[in-house]
């Protein structure tokens, strides 16, 4: 569910037209509905009911923008972080450390120590090397690390090869047979509390029997871990549960149905369970706003060139990622094209042969499904400035992350001293 309608023959956003927000911001532009989050909580909520004090804990990476993780931190929910500014930017926000879990194959020392002078709640551990290191840091600065290992369930996920991150050769988390043993030496660092257990198999996931089969794995370690003298009172499920994209596709499973087979499978194993849902949380809640440039003939097909490209939007270009494509003022009539940016890759291209709303030059159309996965992955290629994000509520809209100035993007460049002693010279 998410909250863009067609309202008087204008999709809004909430009460605000979409229209509106484009001539006071430019485009392209990345729009967020805060009553689309609001319920997006709720309805995971309610997925979860009767289930002891679940954490939710929010991955930050979906969409990390400073309003968001607001909006989701007055909400109560907590987040999984995977660096040192993903951490920040969650504090920023107002969520309390002892709800924040640091997950990732790849976290430095620095980033340990940040994480333990703030408090966090859980450290997801990835390795043997990692958990040393760790272990090295909280005992420098004379403190105890809440940890849990990932386990890797060599399991297929059925999702995207990118975004799978459970199949035996993925670089996430400790083989699952060598579990018992990486417990044992952990627990042998006096500041190393293990107290939980982790698994994550993947991204838009769109069948729950991977999920199931991942989780009852899980099970049977976790009461294999307990028999040997370990204290697990935690429990992290991951995320990964998918949103509807393309409407040819299957339809993921309810938050409902997770819901149910989650408390089938762990019913008895009475520890806290931790969840990290993100696509599931801002999916829906987001599009991009873009303009038609021109309208190009093609041999086959015509083109629509927009003013947003991969670098605003990625997902098409790295996934083959499906995003249906509406026009904000729909025309009569439907068109099938090519739709594609102005950067200079042919990679550049959003959708082919898309049979879609018939636009013009200076048409603007929107990008569904955009609020996770989008403004976060954006880049400057092609020296284009990163999208500013607006966030709605009802009849009021903000700009929470405006567009800044291309000066300022160059300006970030120095020369070295002896380009300078040149350009002297020249002058």
């Amino acid at each position: 569910m998410n909250h863009f309608d067609l309202i008087d023959g204008v999709l809004h956003a909430e009460a605000v037209p979409l229209t509106l927000i484009a001539e006071a911001v430019g485009t392209p532009v990345y729009v967020y509905s805060t009553a689309t989050i609001e319920r997006h909580v709720e309805v995971f909520r309610e997925a979860l009911a009767g289930i002891d004090d679940p954490w939710i804990a929010y991955a930050v990476k979906a969409n990390p923008n400073a309003a968001v993780l607001a909006t989701l931190a007055k909400l109560g929910l907590g987040a999984d972080v995977v660096s040192g500014g993903e951490l920040m930017r969650a504090r920023a926000a107002g969520i309390p450390a002892e709800r924040i879990v640091f997950s990732g194959v790849g976290k430095t020392a620095d980033e340990m120590a940040l994480a333990l002078r703030e408090g966090i709640g859980q450290f997801n551990l990835e390795s043997e090397p990692e958990a040393e290191m760790l272990a090295d840091v909280a005992e420098m600065l004379g403190m105890v690390a809440p940890c849990a290992y990932r386990i890797n369930p060599a399991v297929e996920a059925g999702t995207h090869s990118k975004i799978s991150t459970g199949r035996a050769d993925d670089k996430f988390g400790i083989a699952y047979d060598t579990a018992l043993d990486a417990y044992a030496r952990a627990a042998a660092r006096p500041s190393l509390k293990m107290q939980g257990i982790a698994v994550h198999i993947g991204s838009q996931l769109t069948d729950l029997a991977p999920s199931r089969a991942a989780f009852e794995k899980v099970g049977l370690l976790l009461a294999a871990l307990r028999a040997a003298g370990h204290a697990i009172v935690n429990a992290d499920l991951g995320g990964g549960l998918g949103v509807p994209y393309d409407p040819a596709k299957p339809i993921p499973p309810l938050p409902a149905a997770y819901g149910e087979m989650v408390r089938d499978v762990t019913a008895g194993w009475n520890a806290r369970l931790m969840f990290e849902p993100g696509r599931l949380i801002v999916g829906n809640a987001g599009v991009l706003l873009s303009r038609v440039i021109r309208v190009k003939e093609g041999v086959n097909r015509p083109f629509v060139i927009l003013d947003a490209a991969m670098n605003d939007l990625l997902r098409p270009a790295m996934y083959e990622a499906w995003h249906d494509i509406r026009a904000v003022v729909p025309r009569e009539g439907e068109m099938t094209a090519h739709v594609v940016g102005p950067i200079c890759e042919t990679g550049d291209t959003f959708a082919r042969d898309r049979e879609m709303d018939r636009v013009e030059a200076g048409d603007l159309v929107a990008f569904m499904t955009a609020g996770a996965y989008g403004a976060t992955m954006g880049n400057t290629y092609n020296s284009r400035a990163l999208t500013p994000e607006v966030l709605v509520s009802g009849k009021d809209w903000a700009v929470v992350r405006r567009r800044l100035p291309l000066e300022t993007l160059i300006a970030g460049d120095e020369l070295a001293p002896w380009l300078q002693q040149d350009q002297h010279a020249e002058a």
